[in-house]
């Protein structure tokens, strides 16, 4: 019996090690196969490009299949009408910035419109500056409300503060407000990069902070048929002597105060009086120019001011409160609306 068992033992590890052999030689021809296939799909790829250079780049797909159920090369190539349409606003934006004046070379009068009430043209500018083109080349002057602003720079406030950066000094403008008074005020003349679009203007004020600002320059008119049209205007308003009313907006000061509107006008001779009645019995008197006007309304009723005006510009006037702790004279506009003349 041990022999028995013995030879049974001997014949049931030969078997187990023939077993190992096979699966062996297996798996040596399963990988001499796989290698062969790769040869030949590789020499099929090199004979088909040969002399081509193929180049992949970023996150592009590639996808391996031919016709005979190996596999080639296939790249995801970008979007054309993408690629076109980037391309497009590339050259739609560069054309853009580079926009020529169109304008014959002259002296226009156009509108100068900022993104802040704190930063505008002088009252009796009517919001316009002197535009003047030059072989294609546009600037504005624009004369302020007072010489409060410093500095101009054609750009972003960050750029101003660069060394080397070609600052936009003032000069010195007077404006005749049209009742016998003048002032001194800041001007400056401002390259216009385009018209009807906005552009970057940063400014300096007395405290030594630059701001950012967007402006945007508009309507040209040439001067001269300007002048024509308001001349025009003012025949316009040349009315018989009387009594008459007319709408009236009151715009400075903290917002508070209001004016009655419509309100009376006297015309006596060509010269106009208006009479401006408060929202309040604490004004104490007007200036208008350097002229000074006292109250004409009964004791304890609002402010009333008879005051001469000029129905066709904006007016700069003066108005003293007492509603204060102490006296505070206040500066205000007053625009009228001739259409509504009665």
């Amino acid at each position: 019996m041990p022999l028995k068992r013995a030879a049974h033992r001997i014949i049931k590890k030969k078997f187990i090690l023939e077993k190992r052999q096979e699966m062996k030689l297996k798996k040596l021809m399963l990988l001499a196969a796989t290698s062969l296939t790769s040869v030949i799909l590789f020499t099929g790829c090199t004979s088909k490009y040969e002399g081509d250079i193929v180049t992949f780049e970023g996150n592009a797909d590639i996808n391996i299949s031919t016709n005979d159920g190996s596999e080639e090369i296939k790249e995801e190539t970008p979007d054309t009408e993408e690629t076109e349409e980037n391309n497009t606003e590339e050259e739609t934006l560069n054309e853009s910035t580079e926009t020529k004046c169109e304008l014959e070379d002259g002296i226009y009068l156009a509108e100068f419109t900022t993104d802040s009430t704190m930063f505008h043209v002088n009252e009796m500018c009517d919001g316009k500056g002197e535009l003047k083109v030059e072989n294609g080349e546009m600037t504005i002057h624009i004369s302020l409300p007072s010489k409060t602003i410093q500095n101009l720079y054609p750009g972003l406030a960050e750029d101003a503060q660069k060394d080397g950066a070609k600052l936009l000094e003032p000069t010195v403008d007077t404006i005749d407000y049209g009742d016998g008074t003048t002032d001194e005020v800041n001007g400056f003349d401002v390259p216009v990069p385009y018209l009807d679009d906005e552009f970057d203007l940063a400014l300096i004020g007395s405290k030594g902070k630059w701001y950012d600002h967007k402006v945007f320059v508009s309507n040209p008119v040439l001067k001269d048929e300007a002048a024509e049209g308001a001349q025009e205007e003012k025949e316009a308003l040349d009315i018989n002597d009387g009594d008459y009313t007319i709408e009236v907006t009151l715009e400075g000061g903290s917002g508070k105060a209001t004016i009655t509107s419509p309100c009376k006008i006297n015309v006596v001779d060509g010269k106009t009086i208006a009479t401006i009645e408060w929202s309040s019995p604490n004004y104490d008197y007007m200036l208008v120019g350097d002229e000074k006007y006292l109250p004409v309304n009964e004791e304890g009723s609002n402010s009333v001011f008879e005051i001469p005006v000029d129905l066709s510009v904006p007016n700069v006037v003066i108005a003293d409160t007492v509603a204060m702790s102490k006296p505070h004279e206040v500066e205000y506009t007053l625009t009228f609306d001739n259409d509504t003349l009665k």
